[in-house]
C-alpha cells in the first residue's frame, strides 16, 4: 500500500530549504551584529586608552616648563616665587583631580590658561609683550579638557623664549552660544630649526586629540613666515545638560580605529 504524504506536509517539504536558509540567514545576522558590537566596544576602549594617554603626555611638558620658572624665580630670589608657587598649586589640583573627565567647565579652562599667562609674565617681566582679550559667556558650556594650553605652551617655548629683544604673544578668545574662536600669534625668531615651531610633541598630540574628540567639527589652520607664527581655531562647544558629551561614538571608533 502506498504511502501518500498530506497536502499541509508536501508544503513543509516543498518550504523546508527557504525554512532553513532563513533560519541560517537569520544566525548569520546575529553573528555579524554582535561581532559589530564588539569591535566597535574594542575600538572605544583603544581610541579613549589612546586620549588619555595624549592628555597624561601634556601634564609633564607642562609642568616641565611652569617648574623651570618657578625654579628660576627661587635662585634669583624673585618676589614672584610665592605668587608663581600659589598659581602652580591651582593648576596642578585642576589637573590632577578634573581633567580625568571627559569634558571640563569652559571657565575652569580659560582661567587655567589666565593662570599660565601670568606665571609667562612673572618669567619675562617687562620686557614681554602678552595681549590677552576674552570675550563671550562660558558658563554652562563645556569643553575638552587641556586642548587649548598646547598652542599657549608652543608660543612661549619656540617663540618668545627665542626672541633676543621684544617678544610678543597676542591671543584672542570668543566665545558664542556654540563654538569657541581661538586665534594666537606671536613672535618668531629670525632664525630657527626646521619648522621647529609647528612640529612640536605638543602640537602633534593636540592635533591628534582634535581629531579623535571633533571629527568634521573642528577647524584648525597653523601658519608662519618669516616674522609670526599663527594659530586659528574653531571648535564646538558642549552645553552643561548635554548628558551624551564627550563619549566616542561607534561611527568615530570605526574611521579611528
Amino acid at each position: 500500500m502506498a504511502f501518500i504524504i498530506p497536502l499541509w506536509g508536501r508544503q513543509i517539504l516543498f518550504n523546508y530549504p527557504t525554512i532553513v536558509g532563513l533560519a541560517l540567514a537569520i544566525k548569520l545576522l546575529k553573528n555579524w551584529y554582535l561581532k559589530q558590537n564588539e569591535a566597535a566596544q574594542v575600538a572605544r576602549e583603544k581610541i579613549n586608552a589612546e586620549l588619555q594617554l595624549l592628555k597624561a603626555q601634556v601634564h609633564p611638558h607642562f609642568l616641565f616648563n611652569t617648574l623651570n620658572n618657578i625654579y628660576s624665580f627661587i635662585i634669583n630670589n624673585s618676589p614672584a616665587a610665592p605668587g608663581a608657587i600659589s598659581k602652580l598649586s591651582t593648576l596642578l589640583r585642576y589637573i590632577i583631580y578634573e581633567c580625568n573627565q571627559p569634558v571640563v567647565q569652559l571657565g575652569k579652562e580659560l582661567k587655567m590658561i589666565r593662570d599660565y599667562i601670568d606665571l609667562e609674565k612673572f618669567r619675562y617681566g617687562e620686557s614681554f609683550n602678552m595681549s590677552l582679550h576674552m570675550q563671550g559667556d562660558a558658563s554652562n558650556k563645556m569643553i575638552c579638557p587641556l586642548l587649548l594650553i598646547p598652542f599657549l605652551e608652543n608660543s612661549f617655548k619656540h617663540g618668545a623664549s627665542q626672541m633676543l629683544a621684544y617678544p610678543w604673544v597676542n591671543l584672542d578668545i570668543v566665545v558664542n552660544d556654540q563654538h569657541l574662536y581661538f586665534n594666537l600669534s606671536n613672535s618668531k625668531p629670525t632664525i630657527t630649526g626646521e619648522n621647529a615651531v609647528s612640529k612640536g610633541l605638543g602640537l602633534r598630540n593636540v592635533k591628534k586629540r582634535l581629531a579623535i574628540l571633533y571629527p568634521e567639527s573642528h577647524s584648525l589652520s597653523i601658519t608662519e613666515d618669516s616674522m609670526k607664527f599663527s594659530v586659528s581655531l574653531k571648535i564646538p562647544l558642549y552645553n552643561a545638560n548635554d548628558t551624551g558629551h564627550g563619549f566616542i561614538t561607534d561611527k568615530q571608533a570605526y574611521e579611528l580605529a
